[in-house]
């Protein structure tokens, strides 16, 4: 039997259980047709007073996740107006908004004030893999709104480094109706932040004999083909160079991780059957990590491999400063970019410098301040570290701008990996050099739970405030055991067939 208290709770309880998924709940986020499609027909101006608090424009990647972006899309369709939910197979974002937003311009224009308010408060949520998240935000960085619409993740891919660095998961929450219903009810919730995008320009010489193209064009990451070869016209053409542009949200890498991830790829290309689930995918993965030879002891490992025998690092450490070369330690042989605290199956390379250093050499990572982190690696032993509470590789700089300068060696080519996707990089056979430079380009807003690992310069609430007296903050030793519940970073994946105890 109910007692008082307790009736009142289930009736209380009962009602926000109704109004978080029944018709008053979607009002929230449902958004008029005649806002989103042009010449649609007339119908009667709703009151500014009744936008919904969190209007929504919804991409899915249909082809992510197996069946789940189909299911996702038919259960937000089901849900939502069908003008406001779209399939990336369809239609590109690009031709999406820059058609929608021209509508509400000229509604706008035309004094609908209950179109302005949508465009103020819209939202957007991108269902895909990292490389489907990268696309929506290159296209909304691209857009160069006044205010460009917030971006919430939700996680259909492999990697998943974009959502779980933001608080969204690594795994898909659900497709039913119940489970999207949560999801836009976080997303109401949720907090904008700030997130740094970077340019990459890749120039290397015409070679005189050999093949027009130094790397096979269906080989270039989606994100340099996003951006293109830079045409002869363009200003940072240069005569006798291939030039090449592109960008990137979470980081670049080149060495040892690269060209593990690359012989995967290739692998699943070539035998796609392989690769049914995750789990037989980190399997994959650890027999080609050992294969590569990245568990050998770095004695046994051959030096051609060290990027300071092919390589040069030149840095500037803030806008409008100078150039500094940065000595690569001898030993390294892989060297990550990073911009947001999720790499390689959610480790975070850096970790997290405590306060006491802040003015000094290194500074806990921010997604805003306009810097980038590189890290290094010298075998897949030291990539391990990752695993301990407070592990991180050899931090070598934070910096605005970062110029790599490969030259001859003993090796003919290394390999280099953007968001994910890897390719097989070409060095020098003469006296002239490979460049890579990348630079700070702009930023977009993105959605994020409170709490999320991401941090802001302007709202450092960071664990490093928490025990100044530790190496690197107890939010480390509190998400290690969260890191661990989706394996070990692919590309440091421990071998089964090797002792645990060697990594005393």
């Amino acid at each position: 039997m109910l007692t008082g208290s307790h009736l009142l709770g289930s009736i209380v309880g009962g009602k926000m259980a109704h109004s978080n998924s029944g018709e008053d709940f979607l009002k929230n986020f449902k958004i008029p047709k005649y806002v989103l499609v042009p010449k649609s027909e007339s119908e009667n101006v709703p009151d500014v007073s009744d936008v919904p608090e969190c209007p929504v424009l919804v991409f899915i990647n249909s082809r992510s996740g197996g069946q789940l972006g189909g299911d996702l899309l038919v259960t937000y369709r089901s849900l939502l107006n069908e003008t406001q939910v779209f399939d990336l197979g369809e239609e590109t974002p690009d031709k999406v908004l820059i058609r929608i937003y021209a509508n509400l311009e000229k509604l706008k224009h035309n004094g609908d004030e209950f179109a302005t308010k949508i465009q103020e408060k819209l939202r957007i949520i991108v269902a895909g893999g990292d490389g489907t998240a990268g696309w929506l935000l290159g296209v909304v960085s691209d857009l160069r709104l006044s205010h460009s619409p917030p971006i919430a993740t939700v996680p259909l891919g492999t990697g998943n480094n974009l959502p779980f660095a933001f608080g969204w998961g690594k795994k898909n929450p659900g497709t039913d109706s119940q489970s999207v219903k949560s999801f836009l009810n976080e997303v109401k919730k949720a907090k904008e932040m700030k997130i740094d995008s970077w340019h990459l320009l890749m120039r290397m010489k015409i070679p005189k004999d050999g093949p027009l193209d130094p790397i096979a064009p269906l080989e270039l990451p989606h994100s340099l083909h996003a951006f293109g070869r830079v045409s002869d016209t363009n200003e940072l053409s240069v005569e006798g160079y291939h030039t090449f542009r592109g960008g990137f949200w979470n980081y670049f890498s080149m060495g040892m991780d690269a060209q593990v991830s690359y012989a995967f790829h290739t692998e699943r290309k070539q035998h796609p059957e392989k690769f049914k689930n995750q789990f037989s995918n980190q399997s994959t993965y650890a027999k080609i990590t050992r294969s590569q030879g990245w568990f050998s002891s770095s004695l046994s490992q051959s030096s051609s491999r060290n990027i300071n025998q092919f390589a040069k690092l030149m840095i500037m450490k803030n806008h409008g400063g100078h150039w500094e070369e940065l000595q690569i330690p001898p030993s390294i042989k892989s060297i990550v970019c990073l911009n947001l605290p999720s790499f390689s199956g959610g480790f975070n390379p850096w970790g997290m410098p405590t306060r006491r250093r802040h003015n000094g050499e290194f500074s806990p990572p921010y997604v805003d301040d306009g810097r980038i982190e590189v890290v290094g690696f010298r075998d897949a032993w030291h990539g391990l570290v990752l695993l301990a509470p407070k592990g991180h590789g050899t931090r070598l700089t934070q910096a605005h701008r970062i110029r790599f300068l490969f030259h001859k060696g003993a090796i003919d080519h290394t390999y280099m990996r953007i968001d994910g996707e890897p390719w097989k990089q070409p060095l020098p056979v003469d006296d002239e050099t490979v460049m890579v430079e990348i630079s700070h380009l702009r930023q977009v807003n993105m959605l994020a739970t409170h709490g999320c690992r991401s941090k802001s310069i302007n709202n450092p609430v960071s664990p490093s405030s928490h025990g100044a007296d530790e190496e690197d903050s107890d939010e480390e030793a509190h998400e290690s055991a969260e890191y661990r519940k989706f394996g070990a970073a692919d590309t440091f994946k421990l071998p089964e067939d090797i002792d645990i105890s060697q990594l005393s």
